[in-house]
């Protein structure tokens, strides 16, 4: 059973930093972890940031871009989004996903697996 792994998530302070990671275990050949996600409380799920298998494009959301990088080790079937100048906004729940595409897609529709969320808290 494929299972995505998620880690990094905790409590900081504004303009401190982060970095989660999101590894696939199980039987995941031709699984890409490659998707950042996040739901605050009373809103939808939406997109952060994604990558393609071979790491060469990312994309952001406006949000974030500048602040967030995207990255990912295909040894390791991991994927990572370091988080620097966090703010009380970035406050959410942080999923991570995966399909076996390796093509960016920004659509969660797009994606098959999930992780089980970690929580990032951002205090003011």
């Amino acid at each position: 059973q494929v299972q995505l792994v998620e880690s990094g998530g905790g409590l900081v302070q504004a303009g401190g930093s982060l970095r989660l990671s999101c590894a696939a275990s199980g039987r995941t050949f031709s699984i890409y972890p490659k998707g950042w996600f996040r739901q605050a409380p009373g809103k939808e799920r939406e997109f952060v940031a994604a990558i393609n298998w071979s790491g060469h494009s990312t994309s952001y959301a406006d949000s974030v871009k500048g602040r967030f990088t995207i990255s990912r080790d295909n040894a390791k079937n991991t994927v990572y989004l370091q988080m620097n100048s966090l703010k009380p906004a970035d406050t959410a729940v942080y999923y991570c996903a995966a399909d076996t595409s390796g093509t960016l897609t920004m659509d969660p529709k797009k994606y098959d697996y999930w992780g089980q969320g970690t929580q990032v808290t951002v205090s003011s």
